[in-house]
């Protein structure tokens, strides 16, 4: 999970640094999957999941001491 999570992170940074046209289908697909679970971590519902450490800051913090509370 952890893997896949890191990889969703990094795969438009990865598409922009290698020169892959990111018209490609399989490479466009990738790039919604990475944004699909992404958006699926930012839901509330998953981030009670999380523990503490590793929540996001809910909106209007910015001492990135996390979520939680």
């Amino acid at each position: 999970m952890q893997t896949t999570v890191a990889l969703a992170v990094l795969l438009p940074a990865i598409v922009d640094a290698s020169g892959i046209p990111a018209s490609l289908p399989w490479v466009a697909g990738s790039l919604a999957v990475a944004g699909g679970l992404a958006r699926v971590m930012a839901l509330p519902g998953v981030q009670a999941l999380l523990p503490g450490w590793l929540r996001s800051a809910p909106p209007g913090r910015t001492d990135g001491t996390g979520g939680g509370a």
